[in-house]
């Protein structure tokens, strides 16, 4: 559970770093760059972390991968909306229904 809150925080930096400057166009490259960076170290204090604790409880690099992925696309789907105020149509539901498939397949279909 620990290992899953991390990611969600460190997901939740990542999304603004990478995508929170898209409503900032008139803001020079360079310096969106540089804000970016600083954004992005938050979100390496939270994803390293994460990952050691997860491998350490049992996860491995394929599953911490996915559980990473799933976080990812449900963090940017409320980002998407609330921020950059984007209609979810239904192909993103549906691509996004494909991904969560595979998180399932990876957990509950063990050899």
């Amino acid at each position: 559970m620990r290992t899953v809150l991390l990611l969600f925080c460190s997901n939740i930096f990542m999304t603004i770093a990478w995508y929170g400057h898209l409503k900032f166009v008139q803001v020079a490259l360079w310096k969106v760059v540089l804000i970016s960076w600083g954004i992005a170290l938050l979100e390496y204090c939270f994803q390293v972390p994460a990952n050691r604790i997860g491998f350490m409880e049992g996860f491995n690099g394929f599953q911490l991968k996915m559980i990473q992925e799933g976080i990812t696309l449900t963090v940017f789907a409320v980002f998407a909306v609330l921020y950059l105020k984007e209609q979810i149509r239904w192909n993103y539901l549906a691509s996004f229904a494909c991904i969560m498939g595979s998180v399932y397949f990876m957990f509950f279909f063990r050899n």
